[in-house]
C-alpha cells in the first residue's frame, strides 16, 4: 500500500523543518528526480509502488544519469537544482526527502535500492542532519 500524499509530504516537513508544505514539494520533487536516476528495474519499481502516485511518477520518469553520481555529487546537483540551496542545505533537504522513503519503503527495499548505488549513500538516506 503506497504512503498516502499528505503522510509523506508532512513527514518530509517534519524531518528537514520546512516552514510550508510548498517547500517540502519542492525538495521532495528534486532529490526522487536525482534518485530515480539511479535506480532501475524491479528496485524502482518496487520503490514507486510505495510512493504517492505523483511521487512515483517522478521516480519513474527520471532525467537519465550518465553515470552513477558518488553521494558528495548527489549533494552538489540536488544544490544545484533547489533555488538558493547551498551543498549544507542540499545535504539537510536529501535527508528530509530520503528519511522519508526509507520509511516508506522498509528495511528489506531500502537495503535493495541502497545496493543499487554508490557506496556511501546509506549516509543519505539517514534522518535531516547539518554537517
Amino acid at each position: 500500500m503506497p504512503m498516502r500524499h499528505e503522510a509523506f509530504l508532512s513527514q518530509v516537513q517534519e524531518q528537514g523543518r520546512y516552514a510550508t508544505a510548498q517547500e517540502a514539494e519542492r525538495v521532495a520533487r528534486v532529490v526522487l528526480a536525482l534518485l530515480g536516476a539511479h535506480l532501475v528495474g524491479t528496485v524502482r519499481a518496487e520503490l514507486a509502488a510505495r510512493l504517492p502516485e505523483e511521487y512515483a511518477l517522478i521516480l519513474l520518469n527520471p532525467l537519465q544519469a550518465a553515470e552513477p553520481l558518488s553521494p558528495e555529487r548527489f549533494v552538489r546537483a540536488t544544490a544545484a537544482w533547489i533555488e538558493g540551496a547551498t551543498e549544507k542545505t542540499a545535504l539537510w533537504d536529501i535527508g528530509a526527502v530520503l528519511s522519508t522513503v526509507a520509511a516508506a519503503a522498509g528495511d528489506v527495499l531500502t537495503r535493495k535500492v541502497l545496493l543499487q548505488l554508490p557506496p556511501g549513500y546509506d549516509l543519505l538516506f539517514g534522518p535531516a542532519q547539518s554537517t
